[in-house]
């Protein structure tokens, strides 16, 4: 039986991720197939975070995430940390925790091997 794809017109400039963290950060998944293949999930979304308090988390999952608009400041324990731009991408493998911080405002997006809602 042939599968269709899923389509989200415009989800950069009309989704709008959920506060997660802080007052400034925003996470959001648009699209999981955790229902279709439990044993191998997939999620998508956009992550978004404000000037403000810098969010530091630990990943308990694989991560890749492109920059789309604005700038992050991404750092990790091993002192690694750069100035993130658009069209710059990041592989945060399980277990790294990184510190994200913006002195305006940065988006990005991610696919995350987990179950949606799991971050």
């Amino acid at each position: 039986m042939p599968l269709g794809f899923t389509y989200h017109a415009k989800a950069q400039s009309t989704f709008k991720p959920p506060l997660i963290a802080n007052e400034n950060a925003y996470l959001g998944d648009i699209y999981s197939n955790d229902k279709e293949v439990p044993d191998k999930p997939l999620s998508c979304g956009f992550y978004r975070l404000e000037k403000g308090t810098p969010l530091v988390y630990t990943y308990t999952y694989e991560e890749m995430k492109i920059i789309l608009e604005g700038q992050f400041e991404i750092s990790d324990e091993t002192g690694q940390k750069v100035t993130a731009v658009p069209g710059d991408v990041f592989h945060f493998p399980k277990g790294s925790t990184i510190t994200f911080t913006t002195t305006d405002y940065g988006l990005a997006f991610y696919t995350g091997q987990r179950a949606e809602g799991a971050a």
